[in-house]
């Protein structure tokens, strides 16, 4: 699924993403550093991963695999 960034920390690394349906879902600073990214602006798009309960364990810029 894909997002676009409305808040982030980038003291605790921790954010969240509003879906194009205007759902906000968070993501935790583990998430945002499985994703290998280091720095995250409003606005930008992102690519959330979910376990299989929901939680998002990894983002990433939809470009990237």
């Amino acid at each position: 699924m894909q997002g676009t960034v409305s808040e982030f920390d980038p003291q605790t690394r921790a954010g969240a993403v509003l879906l194009d349906d205007g759902t906000e879902v968070r993501f935790s600073p583990a998430a945002f550093a499985a994703g290998g990214l280091r720095l995250l602006r409003l606005g930008q798009r992102l690519r959330l991963e979910r376990d299989e309960v929901g939680e998002v364990v990894r983002v990433t810029l939809p470009t990237l695999p």
